[in-house]
């Protein structure tokens, strides 16, 4: 159901865990979140929204002051493709490598339990410390993303040591713009469940979520949870704010989803999976309130041809 987290094509800027990656390396066990406090992120947020999405989003998440959610009603594109722009847009997903779009409330992606692509090879190099090994030894690729490692949060000093590489992505995209943050492959535990083939423990997974979302809060962001239906009520109780959802009607799992966080869910189809056609998507119940439908790579040519969202 991580169909398309991303596509080809990213960019390298400051953000990214490789050209943080040294700071875990001075860090060692200790992790590294930089101060931020939260009203000023807050204001960033709030000034960058548009007018329809500060209307509609609710300030009410728990999070502390300055964390807005997003809205529940406008105009919501998915772009980890590759940023591009489409006027009118409320809502926005775009990876941690990319600017916020101007006027929308904007979502960066983060990659919270393995690595991306670009970032692979120093994380193999500089803190292979941090990645799972399998019973022989060898690093643990995910085996439908084969350019990605698996991370290892098992232990206390280890999860410190993710953090002291994510932490700042996390703070820097607060820097940016980004009024939230949504952390990908929460469910990386659900799938790596065999020491020989590379076990991720539960609990220390469950732990590196939970200190993401102090992370983000502490810097004045929502934090949104992605996929993984059957941890809903656990990532509320962890404190996400939100949740973004691939393809939950494909699978009839949306309404997991919006029992958890009701109206805030972000809700995205591919169109080369619907068994039925897109507005009986958009005619079901529960689905979410801002629900579109993209190319499965989440192109960013010909973007006005790509995208459709139930009314």
């Amino acid at each position: 159901m991580r169909s398309a987290r991303h596509g080809p094509g990213r960019g390298g800027r400051r953000r990214t865990a490789a050209a943080v990656l040294a700071l875990g390396l001075l860090a060692g066990c200790q992790a590294t979140q930089p101060s931020g406090t939260a009203s000023t992120a807050g204001g960033v947020a709030q000034a960058g929204t548009s007018t329809a999405a500060a209307d509609s989003a609710d300030t009410g998440s728990g999070g502390g002051p300055g964390v807005v959610l997003p809205p529940t009603s406008g105009t919501f594109d998915y772009q980890l493709g590759g940023a591009y722009d489409v006027d009118g847009l409320d809502v926005v997903a775009r990876d941690a490598t990319e600017s916020p779009a101007p006027g929308a409330y904007s979502i960066c992606y983060v990659n919270g339990f393995q690595t991306q692509p670009g970032d692979t090879a120093q994380w193999r190099s500089e803190r292979e410390d941090l990645l799972l090994h399998d019973a022989s030894g060898e690093l643990v690729v995910d085996p439908d993303w084969p350019d990605e490692l698996v991370l290892d949060p098992s232990t206390q000093a280890q999860r410190d040591g993710i953090l002291a590489v994510l932490g700042p992505v996390i703070a820097g995209c607060a820097q940016d713009g980004f009024q939230a943050v949504e952390i990908d492959n929460l469910d990386t535990w659900t799938r790596f469940t065999d020491a020989e083939t590379g076990l991720v423990d539960e609990d220390g997974a469950l732990a590196l979520a939970r200190a993401y979302v102090e992370v983000a809060h502490e810097h004045g962001l929502a934090i949104g949870q992605k996929n993984a239906a059957e941890l809903a009520g656990a990532g509320r109780d962890l404190g996400f704010d939100f949740a973004v959802t691939e393809e939950c009607a494909v699978y009839d799992e949306c309404g997991v989803y919006t029992a958890a966080y009701g109206e805030h869910v972000l809700q995205i189809e591919y169109d080369d999976a619907l068994p039925v056609p897109f507005d009986e998507v958009c005619a079901l119940p529960d689905r979410a309130p801002l629900t579109i439908l993209r190319d499965r790579m989440l192109q960013p040519a010909d973007a006005g041809g790509h995208r459709e969202q139930c009314p």
